[in-house]
């Protein structure tokens, strides 16, 4: 399963293609929906979510609420479109009252993206390279979610710190599977614990007052995972490498960790890896989780808790010294409306590649075509695991 997006920040809109969906499964438009608003959502967001209400149109691929098997499209609408029609328009001449960008910011693809590709307006690379493009991926990863679902994989998000406020935990690895989602969805932060919410609110708050931004860190955590899934026999097989190069793809990510992370590095092995014993009901089991549910890149068994990083956002209201592309002078680096932290946002995007990188690798291990198939197969795993364990 996998998705191409195509569009610009300030385009008419958003595209996505999700290729690889077996026939058969049930789609939620109501669903995709509610994920598009908890990428919206979160303290410190900027003036751009006041304009936008993201909303999917499924535009083929889905018939009757179902699966076809066929490439499934979905648009994501840009309300602000009409506010740049003259200045994003597709054909034409450009107006004569255009002012081009060219006072790149610091931390943004701005300048770089200007050299690659031989322009002189930094907006070419902007519009493209904004977060904004990131609804895009949340949409179609509605579809990888409602496949997980079927059996019996869900995939959530919590944020453990903004700046230098944290959510201090005792053994994450093996408490947050048992987080409730209603705790992390009520809070405008995403932390399930609400002295740490008040604590990094007030951070951004400070931010905001400073003309700063915030980063942070933010958990995505897999459970209903059977063990197996991934590979070992080459490098593209391994889980790890496929979930870690998918959140590096978003670009304001900085650091991923599984499970124990850099900390295992500072352990001896006894304090490292997970025991195994063998429960007659369960199968094999692990007594501990520090490898995060995965081995040799495949799952466990046990939840999958993956940790990540995110950078400040590049814009800043208090900006940067940058070089203007047009005199090679100095000058503040440019203003685009933006938010104080996107950290929530951000953990949200992370969970829709995390459902992508999973839903690829169980599509592969027990079937592609249709769901009734790939339910008869997974239900045969399932059934010799608990013989072996006999």
């Amino acid at each position: 399963m996998r998705y191409l997006t195509a569009g610009e920040s300030h385009g008419p809109c958003l595209t996505a293609i999700v290729e690889g969906v077996p026939a058969g499964l049930k789609i939620s438009e109501s669903q995709i929906n509610s994920d598009l608003a908890r990428r919206q959502s979160g303290y410190g967001r900027g003036g751009r979510q006041s304009i936008e209400r993201d909303t999917v149109e499924v535009t083929s691929g889905v018939r009757f609420g179902r699966t076809l098997g066929t490439p499934i499209a979905l648009a994501v609408r840009n309300r602000d479109w009409q506010n740049w029609t003259d200045r994003m328009a597709p054909f034409g001449d450009a107006p004569s009252d255009l002012v081009r960008e060219v006072r790149p910011r610091p931390g943004h693809a701005d300048l770089v993206g200007a050299l690659k590709t031989d322009t002189d307006d930094c907006r070419n690379i902007l519009e493209r390279a904004s977060a904004r493009e990131t609804a895009a991926r949340v949409a179609a990863a509605g579809i990888a979610r409602e496949f997980l679902a079927e059996l019996g994989v869900e995939v959530f998000s919590y944020v453990t710190s903004i700046g230098g406020a944290r959510y201090e935990e005792d053994d994450p690895l093996m408490r947050a599977p048992d987080y409730k989602p209603l705790a992390i969805e009520m809070s405008e932060v995403r932390c399930p614990d609400g002295a740490a919410t008040e604590a990094m609110k007030a951070e951004i708050d400070r931010a905001k007052a400073a003309g700063e931004s915030l980063g942070g860190t933010f958990r995505i955590v897999a459970t209903g995972l059977v063990p197996g899934v991934g590979g070992y026999a080459t490098a593209a097989d391994r889980l790890t490498a496929r979930i870690g190069g998918a959140l590096f793809s978003i670009p304001a990510l900085k650091g991923v960790e599984f499970g124990l992370g850099f900390e295992a590095a500072r352990r001896p092995g006894s304090e490292v890896h997970d025991p195994i014993e063998v429960d007659r009901t369960a199968g094999f089991v692990r007594t501990s989780n520090n490898a995060g549910g995965l081995e040799g890149g495949m799952t466990t068994g046990m939840p999958l808790i993956v940790t990540a990083a995110m950078k400040p956002i590049p814009t800043l209201m208090t900006p940067l010294s940058t070089v203007n592309l047009d005199t090679l002078e100095p000058e503040e680096a440019s203003k685009e409306r933006s938010d104080t932290c996107a950290v929530p946002a951000c953990a949200v995007v992370a969970e829709s590649e995390v459902a992508f990188a999973l839903a690829g690798a169980y599509l592969e291990k027990f079937g592609r075509d249709n769901m009734a198939d790939i339910k008869a197969a997974f239900k045969a795993y399932q059934q010799r695991l608990r013989t072996m364990s006999r």
